[in-house]
């Protein structure tokens, strides 16, 4: 796996994982972030090779922000459920990948997902 500081950054493991579960797209969004989307349900995006936003219920935030996996989201700081994820290492991409799929998770179990083909 690129190392997110190397040239080839975090974006390209990052979408190699997640647009493998059955369903996810990954697209370009209005304000230009990279979003992973199952459906018409974005489960988190990036910005650059550098950021994670992503949002959670309350519940689920609260306990990944006492983990120290997630801090606010720079918009909206102290809001609960909103949250940001630096990405500076190897680690950090792993975790980004995890906290994306709790979303995927979510979603899917929620609103379903597609059949792996």
């Amino acid at each position: 796996m690129p190392h997110a500081n190397d040239p080839h950054g975090a974006h390209a493991p990052i979408t190699d994982d997640v647009t493998a579960w059955p369903g996810v797209e990954a697209v370009t969004g209005s304000r230009g972030e990279w979003s992973f989307r199952l459906g018409r349900r974005e489960i988190g995006h990036l910005h650059g090779d550098h950021v994670l936003h992503i949002a959670f219920p309350k519940a689920t935030w609260t306990a990944l922000h006492a983990e120290g996996r997630i801090g606010d989201h720079p918009v909206f700081p102290g809001q609960v459920g909103w949250g940001s994820r630096r990405i500076v290492d190897d680690a950090d991409v792993r975790d980004v990948v995890a906290l994306l799929r709790l979303n995927y998770d979510r979603a899917a179990e929620r609103h379903g997902a597609p059949a792996p083909a």
